[in-house]
């Protein structure tokens, strides 16, 4: 692939843009030299305006979701993109997130430009953990963790019941959840059937992958390791 193409393909501009980039001397390698449009690709070698590339494709990203974010691209309001890189968002192949949180839940979400590893994760063969903690309107009752537990509990519009999941006690009105499948907005509607409401919901972790000390907000990427680490079956 041509140098030129290649920080096109990274969102640095169009190609008539990236060219120009050339032209002004903006791209270097790390000893400052000037690099041209039909030079050999060395990802690791290249700067623009003296900062490395970002990285290539095969990107894989953990953002820490603030509430009034949605993971729209088309949303009108505040989007998960916003609290990247402008580049990240016109990278091709397209970074996308894989699965959703709703507007009002916080915590661990994934983006990728890697189309298996997407499907990989989502898949319901993967059976890949999910865990959340909930906020409740009401006190628990005492048999959620049987009804969650069941294998049976059937919610509204659903055709088939959901996966047994489970479900430890963290306060009178508090309870973490770990699922293994990801249905539209499932743990709000779990608990509505069960005759409760969520009022705030955060997902810390997902697989053996957990936020730490990620602050609200920030992303980082992910390398090998971390990718290890979320097929594992580690959970809290």
């Amino acid at each position: 692939m041509k140098l030129v193409k290649h920080l096109a393909n990274l969102g640095y501009g169009s190609r008539k843009e990236v060219a120009w980039m050339f032209r002004e001397g903006r791209v270097t390698d790390a000893q400052g030299e000037v690099l041209y449009a039909d030079d050999p690709l060395d990802h690791a070698n290249v700067r623009v305006d003296g900062e490395p590339l970002d990285p290539p494709p095969g990107l894989t990203v953990m953002l820490h979701k603030p509430a009034g974010h949605t993971c729209s691209m088309k949303d009108p309001g505040r989007i998960v993109f916003d609290l990247l890189p402008p580049r990240f968002r016109l990278r091709s192949p397209a970074l996308s997130t894989v699965g959703r949180l709703d507007r009002d839940t916080t915590g661990l979400l994934l983006l990728t430009d890697d189309g298996a590893l997407l499907h990989r994760i989502v898949s319901p063969k993967s059976k890949l953990a999910k865990v959340y903690e909930a906020e409740l309107a009401q006190d628990l009752r005492g048999d959620e963790a049987a009804l969650f537990a069941s294998g049976t509990l059937m919610l509204e519009s659903e055709t088939t019941p959901l996966l047994p999941a489970r479900l430890d006690v963290l306060g009178p009105r508090r309870a973490r959840l770990v699922l293994h499948e990801g249905r539209y907005h499932q743990v709000r509607r779990m608990f509505a059937a069960a005759g409760n409401h969520v009022q705030a919901l955060h997902r810390p972790q997902v697989g053996g992958l957990a936020l730490d000390d990620l602050p609200e907000g920030h992303w980082r990427v992910l390398d090998a390791a971390d990718l290890d680490r979320l097929f594992s079956p580690e959970l809290p």
